[in-house]
């Protein structure tokens, strides 16, 4: 129950086009986590899955059933919003069996299906209170039960967590992922949160200006951007890149003077692309070293268990990940180390990845 079909969805205000022609599969039973930055179009698209926003032209189907005419509530989705949206004076139980009330559910039948739900969401002991009395976290529970008390088989999560602090949105992530185990319904969760992304997904949609960018799982997407905007969007520090040229010699050249080793046949000669390195793939060696890039020590960004030295490259910013303390300071010389290995490419004109192979495939429409 619960599978996701999205073939070739558009949506425009007007003339203003805000989603281009997106094509997508869902499984039954997926977690499913659509990322991308603000105004990327995944909320509208998310909206246009539950039936609060009509799509301009294309289909989209719930379990083989096209759905583009029925009304929310009959379209087998509950909805979790960022809002709240609790009923301020109803109990914790009333909130989360009004829907049922609404449906006509008899009485009997509605305090057990609401008993059960409080017990999956952890609020047995809360039933009785009302939402002004609740922790951030416990009216965020109070939402997903109204969901869950439904029995829907597909879960929308429009950006839940963004009101909740740090350690809240950690413990609700948890939370989530345990009931998304239990329940075994099709997830659809929205967030520009990567965290939040690569530790819920089972696969990733990626997003940006209203084009599916890349679909991959989590490991996929990071490891092997399918363009140049996933290489940069994902990963924290994001992806370093400069822009630069293939020479004859697979060689890319930046900035006139500096060389980086490809691994061969990657790009033609003369090639105009942008080299991407993750952060923890580049090494700090000593200032002059053969076969590294000279730069200079920002600031040093202290994380617990790492920290990453941020360094300047005549203008460009560049991260380097490293374990062990360190005692580099902001102006001290050091050198950037690439290996041929770790070298991500892109051309400079498509920002598509450039390696010879599909990259858990990009899903942008025209």
């Amino acid at each position: 129950m619960g599978s996701i079909a999205i073939r070739n969805v558009r949506k425009a205000y007007g003339k203003n086009a805000v989603v281009h022609g997106v094509d997508l599969e869902i499984a039954s039973g997926e977690f499913i986590v659509v990322l991308g930055p603000s105004g990327c179009g995944k909320s509208t698209l998310l909206r246009m899955i539950a039936g609060l926003e009509e799509i301009s032209s294309g289909e989209i189907a719930i379990d083989g059933r096209v759905v583009n005419k029925l009304e929310p509530r009959e379209r087998g989705c509950a909805m979790v919003f960022q809002n709240y949206a609790l009923y301020p004076h109803m109990s914790v139980g009333e909130n989360i069996g009004y829907a049922l009330k609404v449906a006509g559910v008899p009485k009997a039948e509605r305090l057990r299906r609401v008993a059960e739900t409080a017990k999956i969401v952890g609020l047995e002991a809360f039933l009785d209170r009302k939402p002004a009395a609740l922790s951030g976290g416990q009216r965020q529970r109070v939402a997903m039960g109204r969901a869950i008390v439904r029995e829907p088989g597909v879960f929308l999560f429009d950006e839940p967590l963004s009101n909740l602090d740090a350690k809240l949105r950690v413990a609700m992530r948890a939370e989530i992922r345990r009931l998304h185990r239990r329940l075994g319904a099709t997830s659809v969760f929205v967030t520009h949160d990567q965290i939040e992304a690569m530790t819920l997904a089972d696969r990733l949609i990626v997003m940006n200006g209203g084009r599916v960018e890349q679909v991959g799982t989590p490991a996929e997407v990071y490891n092997r951007p399918a363009t140049r905007f996933v290489a940069g969007f994902v990963g924290s520090p994001a992806m370093n890149l400069m822009e630069g040229v293939v020479d004859a010699h697979d060689v890319f050249i930046y900035d006139q003077t500096r060389r980086v080793a490809l691994p061969p046949s990657l790009a033609p000669a003369g090639a105009r692309v942008a080299l991407g390195v993750r952060a923890e793939a580049a090494r700090l060696v000593p200032a002059g070293t053969e076969g590294s890039l000279d730069a200079v020590v920002d600031f040093v960004e202290e994380l617990g268990a790492g920290r990453v030295v941020h360094t300047d490259l005549d203008g460009l910013s560049f991260a380097v990940a490293i374990a062990e303390t360190t005692t580099l300071k902001a102006g001290d010389a050091v050198g950037i180390r690439i290996a041929p290995q770790d070298v991500h490419l892109y051309s400079a004109e498509s920002g598509l990845r450039i390696d010879g192979k599909a990259a858990a495939p990009a899903m942008a429409a025209n």
